[in-house]
């Protein structure tokens, strides 16, 4: 049963997010494909640019999620908060284990393997097409007080009365 985590939120205005490296509702390049969990590829973060966010905005976070995965609840791969709000772009591969390529104040939260960086689509063998929802959220605060240890879940809960706007960017993999 496919489900979007998004859609029981409270209403936020939308804005656009766009990406050099994935269109929306294409496949995944090998690039933003999982190497640490063994499906040929190199973790890489898609670029991202995003537009037409609200006035207002203060800051934002970037997600990924994959709600097909075989859990409960999906698996978070990426989690990025206090991304300032005169920010509007992450470059590819800003997702690595570093983030050096992080705005200043801009930090990783664990994903649900626990690395603090992007984990690529990974979907186990003969679970079908997993979709990858890439988000970006405009909040009204200058910064999220959290843990760096936090988990994406816990982050969704902090910015849920917070956001302004979502922004979406949908790829999918399977293998």
């Amino acid at each position: 049963m496919s489900w979007n985590p998004y859609e029981n939120l409270p209403p936020a205005a939308t804005f656009s997010l766009t990406s050099s490296d994935l269109r929306e509702g294409e496949k995944l390049a090998m690039p933003q494909v999982s190497g640490i969990f063994g499906a040929g590829g190199e973790d890489a973060s898609p670029q991202l640019s995003w537009s037409g966010f609200p006035s207002g905005t203060q800051s934002f976070v970037v997600t990924m999620v994959d709600p097909e995965a075989p859990t409960v609840l999906g698996f978070w791969h990426w989690a990025v908060v206090n991304i300032p709000g005169n920010v509007t772009e992450l470059p590819t591969g800003a997702g690595d284990e570093s983030g050096s390529s992080l705005p200043p104040g801009a930090f990783q939260l664990p994903n649900d393997a626990r690395s603090m960086r992007y984990v690529g689509a990974a979907p186990p063998p003969g679970t079908g097409k997993h979709r990858y929802i890439f988000a970006v959220l405009a909040l009204e605060a200058e910064k999220i007080e959290i843990d760096r240890g936090a988990t994406p879940a816990w982050l969704m809960y902090m910015v849920f009365n917070g956001t302004l706007g979502r922004a979406f960017l949908e790829g999918w993999y399977q293998r």
